[in-house]
């Protein structure tokens, strides 16, 4: 399955389009440097610049602006992998996928197969598709600490110690607060947040005894703007974003692993089951993702070796200002999305969410009368 690398998006023409072009063209140094020192060096840059005065000047401040930027971003990757290089060789790295087995996590790993990469996934669903050698599907129930530790010990004695975690594995219910019980906010948050402590816990120590590896956090929109019918789900995905700046604050000062490297992921609204029926809106600015998009900027992050942040779309990358806006705007922006949720109807894999799991109860439920549902994303 290539990756795709046209110009227009599979979602089709939309804001992050314009987005790329823009710094593309009026954005990028490399293009804008030579036009000004043409405007200074030369004769005829001279001449055109005493004609348009205004066109130099702005010229010049866009200059100024795309070089503060991208210097600003040259700062900000070196800071977030700890002024520190890495290298990975994929042939021998082991990548593991929470939910891999169908939906986002699905398209992952048929990425990363198609890139040679050895991938192991979790998940309590048999896999959707067809794989080669180089997958790996352990059932695992991830909710369960106990579960995740038992085939953590399978996992090193028959494929090895995996060397990135995708905490990608996600549920919603799409109740309102006083229609939630406590069995419906009790499994949103033991799939959207806790898992990825016990995942995380349980292959995080060999990635640090090698300062080598890479935990990668699937959080969403939601963490920066919950809406009606998604308040534990958007609280689930707050927590989840606050575990990858715990962590990456830990690894440095109190693991000493500076190479292992994390990745946040902020997703919009996407085509997949577990949102069937939900209406964002704003498609220009906000369309409706693909799976196989949100898999590959993920993998493309991995495979970079490299710490950062995947938000898509691009251009909702402003809802992580939200909280600084006023009242008269945020309060109103989010109880605006309570259209959005009238039409939901997303799959629910596990009907029985009160049903025992090992961790919880001391009786162990049968692998078929539980699955997670795998979403990742919106």
């Amino acid at each position: 399955m290539p990756m795709h690398n046209g110009i227009l998006p599979r979602e089709g023409f939309c804001a992050d389009v314009i987005l790329k072009l823009l710094r593309r063209t009026a954005l990028n140094p490399a293009l804008l440097l030579p036009l000004v020192l043409l405007g200074r060096l030369t004769r005829t840059g001279q001449d055109l610049s005493i004609l348009h005065p205004t066109a130099a000047r702005r010229l010049r401040i866009l200059l100024y602006y795309a070089l503060a930027r991208r210097a600003s971003a040259w700062l900000s990757d070196r800071v977030r992998n700890n002024w520190t290089d890495d290298r990975y060789d994929w042939s021998r790295e082991i990548v593991l996928v929470t939910g891999g087995a169908a939906g986002i996590g699905a398209s992952m790993v048929r990425f990363l197969e198609e890139k040679g990469v050895k991938v192991v996934v979790l998940d309590i669903q048999p896999m959707s598709f067809t794989t080669s050698s180089r997958v790996r599907h352990f059932h695992c129930d991830v909710r369960s600490p106990e579960s995740v530790n038992a085939v953590a010990d399978t996992i090193r004695a028959e494929v090895g110690h995996p060397t990135v975690i995708i905490n990608n594995a996600g549920v919603a219910r799409g109740k309102t607060l006083l229609d939630s019980e406590p069995g419906d906010v009790r499994f949103t948050f033991d799939v959207n947040t806790l898992a990825h402590f016990w995942v995380t816990k349980a292959f995080l120590p060999n990635m640090v005894a090698g300062n080598h590896g890479m935990v990668v956090t699937v959080s969403s929109f939601a963490s920066w703007l919950t809406i009606p019918n998604m308040v534990d789900y958007g609280a689930s995905k707050a927590a989840a974003m606050a575990f990858h700046e715990g962590i990456t604050s830990e690894l440095t000062t109190r693991y000493n692993a500076p190479r292992v490297r994390t990745v946040s992921v902020h997703l919009g609204h996407t085509r997949t089951a577990l949102f069937k029926g939900f209406r964002q809106g704003a498609g220009f600015l906000l369309p409706r993702l693909e799976p196989d998009s949100i898999a590959e900027a993920v993998v493309r992050q991995v495979l970079s070796g490299r710490s950062g942040h995947v938000i898509l779309p691009e251009a909702g990358g402003w809802l992580a200002a939200l909280r600084a806006f006023p009242d008269w705007y945020s309060i109103g922006m989010r109880a605006g999305g309570q259209r959005s949720m009238e039409r939901w109807s997303g799959r629910q894999v596990v009907e029985d969410v009160d049903a025992p799991y090992g961790g919880r109860d001391s009786q162990q439920n049968e692998a078929s009368e539980s699955a997670v549902l795998v979403s990742g994303g919106e």
